[in-house]
């Protein structure tokens, strides 16, 4: 049987996922230091666990609603009114999901017909681009760079707008750059989107995680934008929740509608047992994320200093858990950079490319690991990029 005739031709153009495509050369090497994978080294808090396992104890092991737990929709409409200050509908106009991802499918399944594009800046999250491509638009990227610390510039968001952009996907913090987009520019970016008809979907799932005592603002919350946004947020990274799969998406009655109704036929719901441990986490969560959030502080302080010492230019990101140091001083591809760290310094970090082209000549490395072992890449880096001066010169 000749599968290639018979596949999905527009599933087999995607392309493997660059993150997992180079971990799989990791799999099994128990003496690498992965600066990899972009997933909280905590384990769950305690309580949230114990929530799970007494959800599991009362024997709630039944389907919920589509719509999710009435208790969890109100602990989000009261969890986002606090934290973002914009208030929500729990009743019709907040969805849980099976993480932000599918919450991403769902909503542009639901806004997109053939043909319409969506702008997203990049370099971004692997799975924007195919998510697009899969809900049959046609993926638009806006290029950002170093000059703008790797914030959307507005000049260049509405450059790129045509009469077919219908969707701008944001997301700040930003991964794989830890990046933010400064209030002013927000703004800018707001007053764009209303201008041009644009609907807004952000992905805020770093959003707990900013550092230097700066606020959080939602494009949401700034005025005229509420109707036209999709607010995407979840449990993985704040509360390290990953293994729950569990998200919400707040906005717009009428697409939330849209998109439950996709989600009924697809999902049903995210589990039980995740839905009444995420109660938990927002109610009585937030001690144990602000401890977390101050650790992964202190290691971005320590990495991007130890990167910029060895050479490896790198901004300070604003948030996430992420560094994007430059590797061009070595006249390497990422791909070609990373390669060689993993062989030999057996330290694993994740090409630039990625993330998309406009990440050649950067590589993303994840400080959500234990300090001993940053302090252990930190040396195991300085000393490879030490060798490759000395081939050089």
């Amino acid at each position: 049987m000749n599968w290639n005739q018979i596949l999905s031709k527009k599933v087999n153009d995607i392309p493997r996922s660059g993150i997992r495509e180079f971990f799989d050369l990791v799999i099994g090497s128990k003496d690498i230091i992965s600066l990899g994978v972009g997933e909280p080294d905590f384990v769950t808090p305690w309580n949230i666990r114990e929530a799970a396992i007494f959800s599991l104890e009362k024997g709630h092991t039944s389907y919920t609603s589509n719509m999710g737990l009435e208790t969890l929709r109100n602990a989000v409409a009261d969890y986002v009114g606090n934290f973002f200050g914009i208030a929500y509908n729990p009743v019709d106009e907040i969805l849980p999901t099976v993480g932000v991802s599918e919450a991403i499918d769902l909503a542009l399944r639901a806004l997109l017909n053939p043909g319409d594009e969506v702008l997203y800046h990049e370099p971004c999250y692997v799975s924007y681009s195919p998510s697009i491509v899969l809900a049959d638009g046609i993926a638009c990227p806006v290029e950002t760079s170093i000059d703008d610390l790797f914030s959307l510039n507005p000049a260049k968001l509405e450059a790129a707008i045509t009469p077919r952009t219908k969707v701008l996907m944001i997301n700040f913090p930003t991964n794989p750059t830890g990046s933010i987009a400064p209030l002013e520019t927000l703004k800018e970016i707001a007053a764009i989107c209303i201008k041009h008809n644009l609907i807004v979907i952000t992905d805020e799932i770093y959003s707990e995680l900013r550092y230097d005592g700066i606020a959080h603002t939602s494009i949401a919350a700034l005025p005229g934008m509420k109707e036209r946004t999709l607010l995407l947020h979840g449990f993985s990274k704040a509360f390290a929740m990953t293994g729950f799969r569990l998200g919400y998406a707040c906005g717009p009655k009428e697409l939330i509608d849209m998109m439950c109704k996709i989600h009924s036929y697809a999902m049903i719901c995210p589990t039980i047992t995740s839905q009444e441990a995420g109660i938990e986490a927002l109610i009585n969560g937030t001690p144990a994320m602000l401890e977390m959030r101050d650790s992964y502080h202190m290691r971005r302080d320590y990495l991007v200093k130890q990167l910029n010492n060895m050479g490896l230019d790198c901004h300070l990101p604003g948030g996430a858990f992420y560094t994007f140091p430059s590797v061009k001083r070595f006249g390497m591809s990422s791909a070609e950079f990373a390669l060689g760290l993993l062989k030999d310094a057996r330290v694993a970090a994740v090409p630039g490319t990625a993330f998309g082209t406009s990440g050649e000549g950067y590589l993303r490395c994840c400080y959500a690991t234990s300090f001993n072992q940053l302090e252990k890449a930190s040396e195991l880096m300085a000393r490879y990029c030490d060798k490759l001066d000395k081939n050089q010169s």
